[in-house]
C-alpha cells in the first residue's frame, strides 16, 4: 500500500481512470454488439441506425485513448464495408 501523499493521490486517480475506462470499453462493446446482431440478421435499415451510434462510441473511444485512431478508423470501415453489402444482397 502506498505511504506518500503523492502515491495514495496516484492510487486515486488510477482507479478514477480504470473505472471510467472500463465504463467507456463497455459501452463500446455493447455498441459493436448490437450493431453485428443487426448486421447477422440482414436488416440494412436497423443497421444503418446503429452504425451511427456505434461510429460514435468509436471515435469517444479514439478521442479518449482507449483504441488507437488507426484501429477505430479501420472498426468504422470494416463495419460499414459490411453494412453495404447487406444492401447489394437484397438487389
Amino acid at each position: 500500500m502506498a505511504n506518500h501523499v503523492s502515491a495514495l493521490k496516484r492510487a486515486r486517480q488510477t482507479e478514477t481512470r480504470t473505472e471510467r475506462n472500463r465504463a467507456g470499453t463497455s459501452k463500446l462493446r455493447s455498441a459493436l454488439r448490437g450493431l453485428r446482431e443487426a448486421i447477422a440478421k440482414g436488416d440494412q435499415k436497423a443497421a444503418q441506425t446503429a452504425y451511427g451510434t456505434t461510429a460514435s462510441a468509436i471515435d469517444k473511444a479514439a478521442k479518449t485513448g482507449m483504441l488507437h485512431k488507426n484501429t477505430a478508423s479501420r472498426y468504422k470501415s470494416r463495419l460499414s464495408t459490411r453494412i453495404n453489402k447487406l444492401g447489394k444482397k437484397g438487389k
